[in-house]
Order: structure tokens, then sequence, then C-alpha cells
């Protein structure tokens, strides 16, 4: 076969035709770029669809907090620092993320728990256990914290037994994770569970087969899979946590340098008028909320390459 002739005659076409070889390669490379027009021919309504998207994003999301940033910048450098790095506000910032964190990695374990429970142990009363799982969803934040109160305070359920021991949890900085995981728990538990029932037991079976005991089963096959959505579902508790109010309020105290959590001083700078300081102090939330969700978003590509080493890795028998 005559290889030679072939190219030659490919590139005398492209030199007939007015194109080269570097052209066709732009060409190429332009044609894997959507083409919004196509996709509108492809799929009816396209246009209008993505408009209102736009649309509604702005108005909703983009809008608000680009207010928020210019009337936090108009402090200026010096008024903008003073205000995010008061010691009220310093104060705050610690008490809450580190009951944030506190919060998003106990749910994190008893997310994963419960969220295997209801998966894998077929039991009376799943489907309202299930269904209470959503309630921080539905009920409104105050409802929660007064409910923790009632449970946890001096006469509640739970607090007359904890506080003739020395432990006080209702109005002290112990109660604000205690809210946090009341309101972050089905994040995780939503996160995990459709992970779990949509694992292969193929896998799982063929690793008993080679010989694995069940403990190298679940931390070589189900951990590895479940692991990116358990802790995508921990970080969106831990933002949840890092902006909630209702459920904190009634049960921590607010005793500034204390248990009073970050939102809490917004709340009491917009009280006391100083609604630039409290922009500045909701900017700070706003772009470490924004790096943890920055973040979040970046799992997707961990629990490929997760999966990847763990099926890789050899299951050797006990």
């Amino acid at each position: 076969m005559n290889w030679g002739g072939s190219k030659s005659g490919s590139g005398l076409k492209r030199v007939e035709a007015g194109t080269t070889g570097d052209e066709d390669d732009k060409l190429r490379r332009r044609n894997v770029i959507p083409n919004l027009k196509a996709l509108g021919r492809l799929n009816p309504g396209f246009g209008i669809s993505l408009g209102i998207t736009v649309f509604f994003l702005t108005v909703m999301v983009v809008l608000p907090l680009s207010a928020l940033t210019l009337r936090a910048a108009g402090l200026g450098a010096r008024g903008f620092l003073d205000r995010v790095m008061s010691p009220a506000a310093m104060a705050s910032y610690r008490l809450t993320i580190f009951s944030s964190l506190i919060a998003a990695a106990l749910n994190a374990v008893f997310g994963f728990i419960a969220a295997w429970a209801l998966v894998r142990c077929p039991f009376p009363g799943r489907r309202l256990i299930d269904a209470l799982i959503d309630l921080p969803f539905a009920v409104p934040g105050s409802v929660g914290g007064i409910a923790i109160a009632a449970m946890v305070s001096k006469n509640g359920i739970l607090g007359r037994f904890l506080v003739p021991m020395g432990i006080e949890i209702a109005y002290t900085p112990a109660a604000v994770p205690f809210a946090l995981m009341f309101a972050g728990l089905p994040f995780v538990v939503r996160s995990v569970q459709p992970v779990l029932e949509n694992l292969d037991p193929s896998a799982e079976e063929a690793a008993g087969m080679l010989g694995a005991a069940p403990l190298q089963t679940f931390f070589r096959v189900i951990l590895p899979a479940a692991l990116p959505a358990l802790g995508s579902g921990a970080l969106m508790a831990f933002i949840r946590g890092l902006g909630e109010f209702g459920t904190v309020i009634f049960v921590s105290g607010n005793i500034p340098f204390r248990s009073e959590v970050t939102t809490q001083v917004i709340y009491s700078r917009i009280d006391q008028y100083d609604r630039e300081g409290a922009a500045a102090i909701a900017a700070v939330v706003l772009l470490f909320t924004l790096l943890v969700s920055i973040l979040a978003g970046s799992i997707g590509p961990l629990r490929l390459r997760l999966l990847r080493r763990s099926a890789s890795i050899p299951i050797q028998g006990c």
C-alpha cells in the first residue's frame, strides 16, 4: 500500500479546499465547544430556562451578596478590620468554628450509623425514623432550640439527671455544638443513605469469597465508596453550623465572650444600629462559607480516586 501517496493526496485535498492542517485542528477544537444554538434546537425551551435560571440566581443570590459586600466595603479598610477583629467578634469566631467542627464530626459518626441502620437493618418503625430524620429541615430553628432547652435545662428530661452530676449543658458553651448537631444531622444521613442503597452487593460478596472478614469488607469495600458522601454531608453540616441562629440562641445563653455565636453578634450589631459592622462580620462568614463550599464541591473527583484506589487493593484472608 502506498502510504506516502495517501498522505500527499490528503494534503492536496486540504489545499484544494483552501484549508491547512492547523486550520482543521482549530475547526475540530471549535466544534468541541458546546453550541448554544444547537442546544436550543435539541432542547426546546433551553434559552428560556437558562434565562430564568440566571435571572433568579442573580436576584436571589448575586444581588443580595453584592449589596452586603458593598455595605461592608463602605467602612474602609481600617473600619472593616476594627469591626471584624473586635474582641467580641474574634471570640464568636472561635466558638462558632470549634462548635461546628465538633457537631459535624459527631454527626458524621452517628449519621453514618443511622444511614446504615435505615438501609441495611429492616426493623419495625423504620419509616417513622426515616421521617424523623428530616424533622430539623421542617421545623423552625426556634422550635428546635426551645425543645433542646426543655430537654437539657435544670428541670428537663435529661437535665434533671445531668445537673446533679455536675454536667450542665443549657446556657453554656456546651449547648452550642449540641444544638448544631440537631440542625446538621439530616445533611449527613441524606448524603450517605443513597450511596449505601446503590452499593453493588456483588463487590461485598466477592470480598467474602476471597476470604475477607466482615471488618475488612467494611473498610476496604464499603467505606471507600461511602467516604466522599460522608465527607460532603459533614461539610454541609459544618456550613449549616456556621450560619445557624434560631436553634442556638434559645439554648446557649448568648453570653458575650463565652457562649455568643457569630450570628448572634451580627444580630447584636443590627440591634445597636451598626449595620455596617454587621455587614462586615457577615462578609467574613460569607467568605469562609464560600471556601468550605468549594472544598465540598471538590469531593466528587476525590470519590473517583478513592474508588480506583480501593479497587486496586488486594484483599487478604485472615
